[in-house]
């Protein structure tokens, strides 16, 4: 007597490409295929014509299963279709509940198929190539206040995440607040998101884009969501989660001391107020924060729009070749391995000769008198200020007067007289790139880690500063 078995096949996420060959077989094989209607579509070409297709519609699992049961119990070669894994979401437990509470004799065989979270990731490119989880948002079997602690869970572990069932009509806010969590918990929202609608299907759509970015609205119940984690990148329209193969050469690259500023800008990104913000505002932001252990930068550090960006492509473009600074303590500040890697000189005129001199004749301090000195040679470097705002007024003149003409400025001058005053000097240049340290407050380490900021900009997407300590 032949064994009575229900056999659950995974039939993949919808191309026939994706198909195995053991579900080919079994489908092959079957006397009824039990299943949703819409399902049917993928496997026709693999039925022989005396397959019989016996549709129970939507949100019936349990009737259909109910069904597989007691045609099998008949010895019927019965097959339950499942689309992507059986087993993940899908048919595979319901059929061996129902064995457990009818206690059947019917054997229970599961065929394993591709995932619609594996064929998304395939398309996208290597998503899921570190640890990840996978997280449903329908609340039909599970309360929300489940599905909420999950998410949490998966934004503190650090997990690439992929999302099923991740909007429909009346659930549409669920998304919405996945997000939130997981920016609230500290994921970049620089963080790539993949997502990928009817994956494997002719109406499939793939779109990638940043976790800040993400528009829920953009998805269905036929979308796979997959967010990244820390590590996860994109290059040449790609999203890339490494397996960490090339972290031991990686790590014979970064020393400790850069290793824990690597963990301090994490740390601080995590604790920002807004964490929505453009990456080369947030990059010199990291920087002065980590140097002074004070968020009220976040207030109080002005950027002009892509300030960062812009002075960093005239380095690389060789067009910003000086830097100059009021006092010695900034340029002992800014990082001479980058310095020498990008071959910039960083100067301070307080030193040269003729500066107590010229100080004297004119009535004019020490760091103005440098300052007018550094102009006559270099009209056109960054120039830098972390203590003395005479010089910054001096410079603004000098620029007044059409003997300046700065590729930039960092105005981080401190103290109690004329400070205020000198920056808001500044802000009228509006074709000069800018960064200023609001009010009274300022300082020698402050200017420097922001120029410091500028000469590692192509670190900040991969939020790894401190490569030239």
């Amino acid at each position: 007597m032949s064994t009575k078995r229900i056999t659950v096949v995974g039939i993949g996420p919808g191309s026939s490409e994706d198909i195995t060959p053991a579900a080919m077989n079994a489908l092959k094989e079957a006397d009824i295929i039990i299943g949703y209607k819409y399902y049917f579509q993928f496997i026709n070409p693999f039925l022989s014509q005396q397959t019989e297709c016996i549709d129970t519609g939507m949100k019936r699992e349990k009737d259909r299963v109910q069904q597989a049961f007691e045609l099998a119990e008949q010895g019927k070669k019965i097959v339950v279709i499942s689309s992507g894994d059986a087993g993940i979401y899908g048919m595979t437990p319901l059929v061996y509940e129902m064995k457990r509470e009818r206690n059947s004799e019917v054997e229970v065989v599961s065929y394993p198929g591709i995932s619609a979270f594996q064929k998304a990731a395939s398309i996208l490119g290597a998503p899921i190539g570190h640890d990840f989880c996978i997280i449903s948002l329908s609340d039909l079997m599970t309360p929300w206040k489940i599905i909420e602690k999950r998410i949490l869970a998966a934004s503190i572990g650090d997990f690439v995440t992929a999302v099923y069932n991740p909007k429909s009509n009346e659930r549409y806010w669920q998304l919405y607040r996945l997000k939130e969590i997981f920016l609230s918990e500290g994921r970049s929202e620089n963080t790539p998101v993949g997502y990928v609608r009817q994956a494997g299907r002719k109406e499939q759509t793939t779109t990638i884009t940043t976790l800040g970015k993400f528009n829920p609205e953009e998805v269905d119940m036929f979308t796979i969501v997959i967010i990244g984690n820390s590590q996860s990148y994109t290059w040449n329209n790609r999203f890339i989660t490494p397996r960490g193969y090339y972290r031991e050469d990686q790590n014979k690259e970064i020393k400790i001391g850069q290793s824990i500023m690597i963990n301090s800008f994490r740390t601080i990104e995590k604790e920002l107020k807004n964490k929505d913000i453009p990456l080369d505002r947030k990059w010199p932001l990291l920087h002065a924060i980590h140097t002074t252990a004070d968020f009220n930068m976040e207030d109080i550090l002005y950027t002009d729009k892509h300030a960062v960006e812009i002075l960093y492509n005239k380095i690389i473009n060789r067009e910003l070749k000086y830097i100059i600074s009021d006092v010695n303590m900034v340029v002992s500040g800014i990082r001479k391995g980058a310095l020498s890697r990008l071959n910039i000189q960083a100067l301070c005129y307080l030193d040269d000769s003729r500066v107590a001199d010229m100080a004297q004749n004119e009535n004019i301090t020490r760091t103005q008198a440098g300052i007018r000195l550094a102009v006559t040679d270099h009209p056109d470097a960054l120039f830098v200020f972390g203590n003395a705002p005479t010089a910054l007024i001096e410079l603004c003149h000098l620029i007044r007067k059409r003997k300046a003409c700065p590729v930039g400025i960092i105005a981080a001058p401190v103290g109690f007289v004329h400070v205020k005053e000198s920056k808001y000097m500044v802000k009228p240049f509006t074709e000069i790139p800018k960064i200023i340290i609001e009010g009274r407050k300022g300082g020698s380490n402050l200017a420097a880690t922001l120029v410091n900021s500028i000469l590692t900009f192509n670190d900040a997407e991969a939020l790894l500063p401190g490569r030239d300590l």
